[in-house]
């Protein structure tokens, strides 16, 4: 069976950081993002990283803030994120795509696997 499981989530205060979790199993991927969703807003990209070659493409808005990275061994992909601001506020969900690819894509609809979400709550 397939599973991708986030943790790591939480409350944390402006500026501060957490780090994101999400662990496979049943298969690799060769494709992993993570998205979020605020309430009352659509889910939007975040990040993501081809585990082939390692390529991380990011959301302006996270640029500089928030780094994806993966370990391949333990089949487990992180998104650390730094300088929070009170707008990261939302459910955070991590997808994995099997299909090879040098290029991780960006649409939600690439990816066929998703995680349960966890909640991230960044107080002012």
């Amino acid at each position: 069976q397939v599973q991708l499981v986030e943790s790591g989530g939480g409350l944390v205060q402006t500026g501060g950081s957490l780090r994101l979790s999400c662990a496979a199993s049943g298969r690799t991927f060769s494709s992993y993002g993570w998205f979020r969703q605020a309430p009352g807003k659509e889910r939007e990209f975040v990040a993501a990283i081809s585990c082939r070659i390692g390529m991380t493409i990011y959301t302006d808005s996270v640029k500089g803030r928030f780094t994806i990275s993966r370990d391949t061994a333990k089949n487990t992909v992180y998104l650390q994120m730094n300088s929070l601001k009170p707008e990261d506020t939302a459910i955070y969900y991590c997808a994995a795509d099997p299909r090879v690819r040098l290029v991780p894509p960006r649409q939600g609809d690439e990816y066929s696997y998703w995680g349960q979400g966890t909640q991230i709550t960044v107080s002012s």
